[in-house]
């Protein structure tokens, strides 16, 4: 049987290969991009049959993979939690119109927000949508995951979601290669009435949505994922969900003298944790981000609710990842001693690359800025972010995607001036077009610098579907020609991009700067592969 050496992510897209794919969309993001990725260089490698690129942003992608699943093909999306939010309205949608061809939406978690603005736990979807989940132990139910899960989509009609995080995502492990499936063949719906979500199919189907529900916790009953784990020692019983179980067997070196209910789908096993209760006298529920499991639990247990241990009532930290130590603690057992820290490292807070053209953009941003002490600068999520520590401390803000031309001009309607956004390329064509939109119907008092990059550079340097159009976009979107500029971010332009910036800042209208220069880092990429972008 063949093995792979595999990062998490790369388990989950080489299964879903395997399992007969068609499409796969996403939008990059950490620690989901990795999936796309790998389909990406296995698709060149190997010259298969999928179709594979990167999406304008998170509901984009799901719309277009729910297209092809309406087609009767396997298709997938991949992101990052945050992104879920994106994408809630088709995720949310598509439960009730259902699948035809099996349809994966696969969300990476990030607690202890290594790269991200929240824990959310993308769990919670679930309950919203009713649809079933799946959250891999380890990378080779990570791999197993998508060939059960396309199963059962198509099965039960329905999208299902997979769930890592971080750890496991960017964790790797040998990995055992199963069985190749097949494309499914073109096969639109029969029912043509299907996804047309007009109030009377829509009502129908959702109660549909509703009476498959207690075959979906059938499913999980009888899931491979879920298992019970008996225990000689009945004083306690655990429950670990995902990748938490690892860190229970770590605890324990494989041999957990507890009942230890494993929970890696949902819904909730419900007869499982019944078993559970009725045989110990305690249970402590390990589970990576929010207290999905325990809180649920709580609510439905009643008067017997002192029994339950966890994230709610401080027996494991409520926030952050788990990790092995964390889980040992909880469990009463003896400190895990890790390696000595080193007194020669020191910490060294991020900071922009040497060369990064976003240096000399906020330069010449401050320079004018400081004319301003009552000014602004309302920023958005990317390597510019960085532009909020030393030595630029040039920004305000920074709360999610899209949020910095749409706050600027709320800003700015509230009389504070000057309101100057800053977005990147990306970041502008995932979700700030619309705000550009609103700017231009008022020709609102707002300057928005695009950080022009030639790529998605934060998450590895994706392709940026902006490259070479931004001047016409905003052109499009109503700007005016004459308060289109732009500017070569470069040390020997630093005056002229500060008179381009102050006359800009100055006008009372709407108007877009594009600082355009290729990353340093793909344009180190493509020096060695002898060319520039």
């Amino acid at each position: 049987m063949t093995t792979k050496l595999l990062l998490g992510d790369e388990a989950l897209a080489q299964g879903a290969l395997d399992a007969g794919l068609s499409g796969t969309y996403a939008y990059p993001g950490t620690p989901s991009t990795e999936i796309t990725e790998y389909v990406q260089r296995r698709v060149r490698a190997e010259g298969l049959d999928v179709h594979c690129r990167w999406s304008t942003n998170e509901k984009v992608a799901l719309e277009e993979a729910i297209g092809m699943s309406y087609a009767g093909k396997r298709a997938m999306v991949s992101m990052k939690h945050v992104g879920l939010n994106v994408a809630a309205d088709p995720f949310v949608n598509a439960a009730i119109a259902g699948a035809n061809g099996g349809l994966l939406i696969n969300v990476a978690d990030d607690p202890s927000m290594h790269s991200s603005q929240n824990e959310q736990d993308s769990r919670l979807y679930t309950d919203i949508a009713l649809i079933p989940c799946v959250e891999p132990s380890n990378q080779q139910e990570a791999y197993a995951a998508p060939a059960y899960a396309f199963e059962l989509s198509e099965r039960m009609n329905i999208p299902v979601l997979i769930r890592l995080t971080t750890r496991l995502s960017h964790s790797r492990s040998v990995v055992k290669m199963g069985e190749k499936h097949g494309a499914n063949k073109l096969a639109p719906p029969t029912d043509r009435r299907q996804y047309i979500l007009l109030p009377a199919n829509a009502r129908q189907s959702y109660r549909d949505l509703i009476a498959r529900q207690p075959q979906l916790l059938t499913e999980s009953e009888t899931s491979p994922f879920n298992r019970y784990e008996g225990g000689a020692d009945k004083t306690r019983g655990i429950i670990a969900s995902g990748i938490a179980y690892n860190y229970v067997q770590e605890a324990y070196n494989g041999a957990c003298p507890y009942p230890l209910l494993k929970i890696s789908q949902y819904p909730i096993p419900l007869a499982s944790v019944r078993r559970l209760f009725a045989q110990c006298d305690e249970v402590i529920l390990f589970e990576e981000g929010y207290p999905f499991i325990e809180g649920k639990l709580r609510g439905l247990l009643g008067d017997r609710e002192s029994m339950i241990h966890g994230r709610l009532d401080g027996t494991v930290p409520r926030t952050g990842e788990l990790n092995p130590e964390i889980v040992a603690q909880a469990l009463g057992l003896p400190h895990m001693a890790g390696l000595p820290h080193s007194d020669i490292l020191v910490a060294r807070p991020p900071a922009l690359c040497p060369g990064c053209p976003h240096t000399d953009t906020y330069r010449a941003l401050n320079a004018v800025m400081d004319r301003f002490p009552q000014g602004r600068v309302f920023s958005d999520i990317g390597c510019y972010t960085l532009g909020a520590l030393p030595p630029h401390e040039a920004i305000d803000t920074c709360v999610e995607m899209g949020a910095s031309i749409t706050m600027a001009k709320g800003a700015s309607d509230a009389g504070l001036a000057p309101a100057v956004a800053v977005i990147g390329d990306s970041t502008f064509t995932h979700s700030g077009m619309t705000g550009l939109l609103d700017c231009v119907s008022e020709d609102a008092p707002v300057t928005i610098i695009i950080f022009d990059n030639l790529t998605v550079a934060m998450t590895g340097g994706q392709e940026s579907k902006a490259t070479n159009r931004l001047a016409a976009i905003c052109r499009g979107l109503g700007v005016s020609k004459d308060h289109i500029k732009t500017i070569v971010p470069l040390p020997k332009n630093h005056g002229d991009n500060v008179a381009v910036i102050a006359k800009e800042v100055d006008y009372q209208g709407t108007s877009v700067i594009i600082a355009v220069r290729e990353c340093v880092q793909t344009l180190r990429r493509h020096a060695r592969k002898g060319g520039t972008k």
